[in-house]
């Protein structure tokens, strides 16, 4: 099969979903376009902002992309195209979608809190803890991986001997954004300007940045990087979101819409052949697609960390609910379509039916800057660009994940019967929203510098679990305040049989070493071990306090 077919496809099932599915669910719950949101009844100028629709669509859809679309369909196309094609549509639509929409809903209709909250509410308070310090660690997890991806992306002696042009280049740029993006937020908060001049001043700052940064490239190593960038996320994660997080994401969603653009243009110009076998078996390499293909594709079908995000930050910038579905409900199918072009890209650059080598990232910019080429657009240039975009997804996913990792420590202190004023010493320092930072980064600082890696294969199933216990939270919410949530119970249920087997299989065989009495890696497989266990038992407790009040009689 060809490109154009598949994305055709994918266009048609993804728009027709959101036109009738999307607006179908809207109506069901009850979307109040007159209601009063929490970005103005909670507004603090801090984490509760009213912003306009396309900045927080900017914001959702560059924070809940990452490099997952891309990793993620490029991994799992070793089990063929077909399985990729239909988990990302059928999981992307029924499942993630609907994840995001209704975790933002719950969210907004509970004054912008987040999951963890709604879990005390409606399902308890030990249900809340275990929860929150799931989704902490957790998020030091995906802050150890995406921190050291981001620095190894900088990194401007990739090369060596020689310098690493590329690398360089995108370094420079990333951090022109940060202070365009810096500007750009004072200028959209101070300055009430419509949009078509905000449009202009951030095309314009996004087009200055990447030629200064394609003409001045910066060359820092990987250890300064790592330094850097810590610095930098534990500064976005306090400072108020109109100042760095709502501009930056809005900077970045230009970028990252013109590469998905370019892409589909670039697929239309070259209709490229799938030169990868349709089906390879329900075992390849070793590697059982059950439970593997669901966990590997998360971001692009369904991803925990999704929920986090509608429910943690875009939640509190709401103006109106009837923006829910698209900064929701759009961003995530918008997402799925990033991931079929993903695995076109990696189908056209095959050989044989055998997945093509390098790193998802190397793969996709290979083969999209091939397809422009055919266009007239230098290969070089559109190389470039591309990991620009790319290494924008994952800072971005930072930004979002160090905040909603501060604000998950804090929460784990805090319940409705703790009193915020007269709460002791001990107590204040903990909640304090310096001290959380500093003690997750500095965790997830030293996970990163003492080999990250060895637990990464554990961000997918936990990424997914957490897909299913926000799933879980979310139906109790529904089923409490008398809405339909039936939708929700199929994805939550395959989400759990996904997430628990894969953790399964992992603690088998991290430990199997011990009980084989052979030498355990300390920093590798025991830790691996150690890890899975702690996300399998809160995974479960949490599962099952919140699958007793979902089918348990109403309180």
């Amino acid at each position: 099969m060809n490109g154009i077919t598949i994305m055709l496809i994918a266009i048609a099932v993804l728009g027709g979903g959101y036109l009738l599915y999307g607006r179908w669910l809207a109506k069901l719950w009850g979307v109040d376009p007159k209601a009063k949101t929490p970005a103005y009844e909670m507004e603090d100028g801090v984490d509760y902002t009213p912003a306009e629709p396309g900045v927080v669509f900017g914001h959702q859809f560059a924070s809940i992309a990452g490099a997952g679309p891309i990793n993620g369909p490029i991994q799992a196309a070793i089990f063929g195209w077909v399985p990729v094609l239909l988990w990302v549509l059928v999981g992307g639509l029924f499942f993630g979608a609907v994840q995001d929409f209704v975790a933002m809903f719950a969210s907004v209709r509970n004054k912008g809190r987040t999951i963890g909250y709604i879990i005390e509410l409606y399902i308890g308070k030990i249900g809340k803890k275990l929860f929150t310090l799931f989704v902490w660690l957790f998020s030091i997890l995906v802050v150890a991986a995406f921190a050291d991806v981001v620095a190894n992306t900088f990194n401007g002696f990739a090369a060596t001997p020689e310098l690493s042009l590329a690398n360089g280049q995108v370094a420079t740029t990333s951090m022109l954004f940060i202070a365009a993006a810096v500007g750009l937020g004072v200028m959209l908060k101070k300055c009430r300007f419509g949009k078509g001049v905000n449009t202009v001043v951030a095309l314009g700052l996004l087009v200055l940045c990447i030629v200064v940064g394609m003409t001045l490239p910066m060359h820092v190593s990987t250890a300064s990087w790592h330094l850097i960038v810590f610095a930098y996320i534990a500064i976005a994660s306090i400072v108020p979101v109109w100042a760095l997080l709502q501009p930056r994401d809005y900077l970045n969603s230009y970028l990252l819409v013109a590469m998905i653009a370019a892409a589909l243009v670039g697929v239309v110009v070259a209709n490229p052949e799938m030169n990868l076998n349709a089906f390879n078996g329900f075992t390849v390499n070793g590697q059982h697609m059950f439970p593997i293909l669901f966990v590997t594709i998360a971001c692009g079908a369904v991803s925990g960390f999704h929920a986090l995000v509608s429910s943690g930050t875009a939640s509190k910038q709401i103006k109106n609910e009837k923006h829910m579905l698209p900064v929701s409900f759009g961003a995530m199918l918008l997402e799925s379509l990033l991931a079929v072009v993903a695995l076109i890209a990696v189908g056209a650059i095959s050989s044989g039916g055998v997945v093509a080598s390098g790193t998802p990232a190397v793969v996709f910019a290979t083969a999209i800057s091939s397809f422009l080429g055919k266009i007239g657009i230098p290969e070089d240039l559109a190389f470039t660009l591309i990991n620009l975009a790319v290494s924008a997804f994952a800072l971005t996913s930072l930004d979002s994940v160090a905040r909603v990792g501060r604000l998950s420590f804090q929460e784990f202190f805090l319940d409705s019967s703790v009193n915020e004023e007269n709460m002791s010493p001990v107590l204040k320092f903990l909640t304090n929203k310096y001290t959380a930072t500093v003690i997750t980064l500095a965790m997830a600082y030293a996970l990163a510098k003492a080999g990250y890696a060895n637990i990464w294969p554990l961000f997918g199933s936990a990424n997914q679990l957490l897909s299913a216990l926000a799933l879980i939270a979310c139906a109790v919410y529904l089923k409490r305040t008398n809405r339909k949530g039936w939708m929700l119970w199929l994805p939550m249920g395959v989400m759990l049989a996904v997430t628990l087997t894969a953790l399964g299989m992992s603690i088998v065989g991290k430990f199997g070493g011990i009980f084989a009495g052979t030498t355990v890696n300390l920093g590798g497989d025991l830790l691996q071990g150690c890890f899975a266990v702690a996300l399998f038992a809160l995974g479960v407790m949490v599962a099952v306090q919140g699958i007793r009040k979902l089918w348990g009689k109403k309180n």
